[in-house]
């Protein structure tokens, strides 16, 4: 058929549309489409669309008089734009409806075969000149397609418009050219700049996350460095996961269908994260982290983000490492199974850097580790008041920080005391062993003195805190008594040189006799705390010490241990007068730089 003859017969169908209107002729078919009756006339709807005049023609009636399209793309809306193009009836396209059009058309066969002008044309038209010009229209059609699979798809809407998005937001931007530095692949690591939200970040995360994840692969495919896509999911997963109790107790319960959503959006985003450190902020980890937890995602998933955190343990504050735990059983306040696996792994990255096995290509350097020393030390302290928590836990927790890390006990001594005050039924036994993570010989003054006044702590460790402050002191002493004279000290020198250091050995000496003093006191508190069980221990056991002194009853035997720590006690207090002793019989040509 030559053009002039479709255009003559295009013409005579319009006419014939206005004259069934305005001789208002009675309807002849009834269409049902997606669920909406329509009274409509054969002649405008056979003209236009292939797919109803296969339907009529095919027909065993000779007078169909009823045409059911229930799956026409769109539903009703569609169909009933559709059939205002068959009549001729106008209508605006938008960027809003033209997804909708687009795909009713080519559902309906409203070809060039049929009609000149038809409406899989007009649409094609529309979309190519106008609505994928700009990235707002393309993402407005884009989620307009949500609904129109798989015909959107066949008819490349979905693929137009994302690589309309990619261009769009690659083309001006700082992050996809290729001159950029970036993390190499030996390890060494660049320094990147630090990305930015860009204005058409707000515009992608109202995409579904099918889309939004093709978008992102179209980017980088453009050139869109991957480490710069940090905002831009930490914006979408901000809005799609709102709604969640992360930050509590326990986990409420919610919708299967929207978990089940929920649940692929994160996991989506996680399978997008930049692998370089820094791309993304602790906190934003931490926040995935609960949130895999409480949707409980596959365990692919939440080892992944365990790694992510641990490889910027050191950026994190006390906040980040509280994840609630989200089980019903109502066990801890915190998941301390999860922040114990976090720590393993940021001790093993740095064992695998230093293997030269570099995935993500950092190392924990030693202030990193004293960081992470001092913050483990404090969360510790704050999970130790959970009454729930376990022995076992606190000390598996307290034995993954390295003692690189702990430059001094003091944060450990103060988790231990607030665990043993929160648990005060723990048994003698279960103390040792609480208190067998820490390292008396580091903890400071402050801390060994209030220490040895601590009645929650086993005695055992009380007397050992005691024993190296007296070492310590002792130790300092010596030092002092064998600093070497001047050569040749004048009477001024000499009085000017040792003035402070006798101040600071007379000092030395009062903490001694302190030390001493709190001693002699532990030693009276064991022999009360014996006494309980000295009856008990005379009439169960025939073994008595007969006393040296006439006409005293016999004391009953003292346990292994009690005589143990006194005979300890006696010679640490033998000890020191033996080094005193020893200080005041030296020559007279060294007693003048000591203190008899």
């Amino acid at each position: 058929m030559s053009t002039k003859k479709e255009e003559l017969l295009s013409s005579a169908m319009k006419r014939t549309s206005d004259w069934i209107f305005s001789q208002e002729i009675p309807s002849d078919v009834t269409v049902n489409a997606g669920g909406t009756s329509f009274t409509l006339h054969k002649f405008p709807l056979v003209s236009k669309s292939g797919y109803i005049r296969k339907l009529v023609s095919e027909s065993n009636d000779a007078d169909v008089s009823t045409i059911d399209i229930p799956d026409i793309p769109g539903g009703g809306e569609a169909f009933e734009l559709a059939a205002k193009f068959c009549y001729g009836i106008n209508f605006e396209i938008s960027t809003e409806n033209i997804a909708l059009l687009r795909c009713a058309a080519e559902y309906l066969e409203m070809t060039e075969d049929y009609a000149v002008a038809n409406l899989v044309e007009r649409t094609e038209a529309y979309f190519n000149e106008v609505a994928i010009k700009s990235l707002a229209g393309a993402v407005t059609i884009l989620r307009s397609s949500e609904n129109l699979l798989p015909i959107a798809e066949k008819v490349k809407l979905v693929s137009r418009c994302i690589d309309t998005i990619a261009y769009t937001a690659c083309k001006d931007n700082q992050f996809s050219t290729s001159g950029r530095a970036e993390s190499g692949i030996n390890g060494s690591t660049f320094s990147n700049p630090k990305p930015i939200v860009d204005w058409w970040s707000e515009d992608i995360t109202v995409l579904r996350i099918d889309f939004f994840q093709r978008v992102l692969i179209a980017m980088m495919a453009r050139g869109f460095k991957r480490y710069a896509l940090g905002p831009i999911l930490m914006l979408y997963a901000q809005k799609s996961l709102r709604g969640l109790e992360i930050f509590g107790k326990g986990r409420k319960k919610i919708e299967p269908k929207q978990e089940h959503e929920k649940r692929v959006v994160l996991e989506t985003i996680v399978s997008l994260l930049p692998k370089e450190k820094n791309g993304l902020s602790v906190s934003f980890l931490s926040m995935l982290l609960r949130a895999a937890i409480y949707l409980e995602t596959t365990i692919a998933c939440r080892l992944d983000l365990e790694k992510r955190m641990a490889l910027q343990l050191g950026q994190a504050v006390l906040d980040d490492l509280l994840i609630p735990s989200c089980s019903f059983t109502g066990d801890t306040l915190y998941d301390v199974e999860t922040m114990q696996r976090i720590m393993i792994n940021f001790l093993d990255s740095e064992e695998g850097n230093r293997l030269g096995d570099e995935e993500y290509h950092v190392s924990p350097s030693l202030s990193d580790m004293e960081r992470v020393g001092k913050l483990m030390e404090n969360y510790l302290a704050e999970i130790a008041s959970d009454r729930n928590l376990s022995v076992t836990n606190f000390i598996n927790l307290a034995e993954v920080i390295p003692e690189q890390a702990r430059i001094t006990e003091d944060g450990m001594y103060r988790a231990i005391d607030i665990y043993l005050k929160a648990h005060p039924v723990l048994s003698d036994m279960e103390r040792k062993k609480v208190c067998g993570v820490m390292d008396c010989q580091k903890l400071s003054r402050e801390a060994c003195a209030h220490a040895a006044q601590n009645d929650r702590l086993p005695v055992q460790t009380v007397v050992q805190v005691l024993y190296f402050e007296q070492q310590r002191l002792h130790d300092g002493s010596q030092l002092v008594a064998t600093e070497p004279p001047a050569l040749v000290p004048s009477k001024r020198d000499h009085q000017l040189s040792t003035n402070p250091v006798s101040d600071e050995v007379s000092s030395l000496k009062r903490e001694n006799q302190e030390l001493k003093f709190e001693l002699l006191k532990m030693k009276t508190r064991l022999i009360e705390i014996e006494k309980p069980n000295l009856n008990t221990s005379a009439t169960s056991s025939p073994l008595v010490i007969t006393h040296p002194s006439a006409g005293k009853p016999p004391l009953p035997r003292k346990s292994n241990f009690m005589s143990s720590v006194s005979k300890k006690l006696g010679r640490f207090i033998r000890a020191d007068g033996l080094m005193q002793g020893k200080a005041r019989n030296k020559p007279s040509k060294d007693r003048r730089h000591s203190i008899s």
